[in-house]
């Protein structure tokens, strides 16, 4: 077993490839997208009946290191500041890759 830290990322579906890029950048090694998630928060409700993408939100889930942590979450910032949105770090245990 390997401690690492557990990403969860949810944002405006039109942030997420900036997000994947931000991942990359910084040598994330992998992530899960979930599309079109719901839900309520300080902004309101999100329901997933629209049309169109500029109005729905997406859910990334990675691991990374304790290192890569602090600098996702400085990259991450802006976006969640400027388009709304949640990053959750928490201790996880790497069981099997």
């Amino acid at each position: 077993m390997e401690s690492v830290k557990r990403l969860e990322i949810i944002t405006n579906s039109l942030e997420i490839p900036q997000v994947i890029k931000i991942l990359d950048k910084i040598g994330v090694s992998g992530y899960t997208i979930i599309k079109d998630v719901t839900g309520k928060g300080d902004r309101g409700s999100i329901i997933d009946d629209l049309e169109i993408q500029a109005l729905t939100n997406a859910y990334v889930l990675s691991i990374c290191t304790e290192e890569q942590e602090y600098q996702v979450v400085d990259a991450i910032t802006p976006i969640l500041k400027k388009f709304g949105g949640v990053c959750i770090v928490s201790d996880a245990k790497w069981i099997a890759h």
